[in-house]
């Protein structure tokens, strides 16, 4: 298994909508020194040329801060900056076809919203899996709701990490205590926060309270 569950306690996805006059690298580098264990960059809409550019240098400040850097959907960019793991959706790149692209070692993380799709993920090679959305999310408006025990049924049927995204703010986390995740994957509750540092800080502290087994 490449990925730790502690990897997954406070798993940071980026979203430049919220970035304002900053930019995305500073804000990253606040979640960073706020204490994400995982950082994904996700960039729908970048050109390749600044998506690469942008990897290069967010990847580098990962490396400082001992945080693995984890690739949205795309395999071309997660190879040609020796990204630390990919994350694939149901609809993106088949999972075996990623690992054979870039190989063991990488951490290959892929979504599930059922059961029989987590089950399949894993005996595919996934490393971990993302669950959601758990609540209702503005950042994906397509994504299908998880339910609690559909949470825990997932999270009891495999043996990889799991951690679940979607609409998932301080308030809320503790409804998934007693799930079995491992962790949660934030997106807005990080990069919409005025102080990001301090945000993760106290994230993180309620991740390990509710999460850390």
């Amino acid at each position: 298994m490449n990925c730790d569950k502690n990897t997954m306690l406070l798993y940071a996805v980026t979203d430049r909508r919220w970035t304002g006059g900053r930019t995305l690298y500073e804000d990253v580098e606040k979640a960073l020194s706020g204490g994400v264990t995982a950082l994904q960059l996700r960039e729908k809409d970048l050109p390749y040329d600044d998506f690469l550019k942008e990897a290069r240098e967010i990847s580098a400040l990962c490396k400082r801060y001992g945080v693995p850097f984890i690739i949205n959907d795309n395999v071309e960019i997660a190879y040609a900056v020796k990204a630390d793991g990919i994350h694939v959706g149901q609809s993106d790149m088949e999972c075996r076809k990623v690992r054979e692209a870039l190989g063991e070692q990488v951490i290959l993380g892929v979504s599930a919203g059922t059961r029989e799709q987590a089950i399949a993920a894993v005996n595919a090679g996934a490393d971990y899996l993302g669950v959601g959305a758990v609540f209702q999310t503005g950042t994906k408006n397509d994504a299908d709701f998880v339910s609690f025990d559909a949470l825990k049924s997932i999270t009891s049927a495999v043996s990889v990490p799991v951690c679940a995204i979607g609409g998932i703010t301080a308030d809320n986390m503790v409804k998934l205590q007693g799930s079995g995740i491992d962790g949660v994957a934030l997106v807005s509750a990080i990069f919409a926060a005025d102080e990001i540092t301090k945000t993760c800080q106290e994230l993180l502290n309620t991740s390990k309270r509710l999460f850390s087994k």
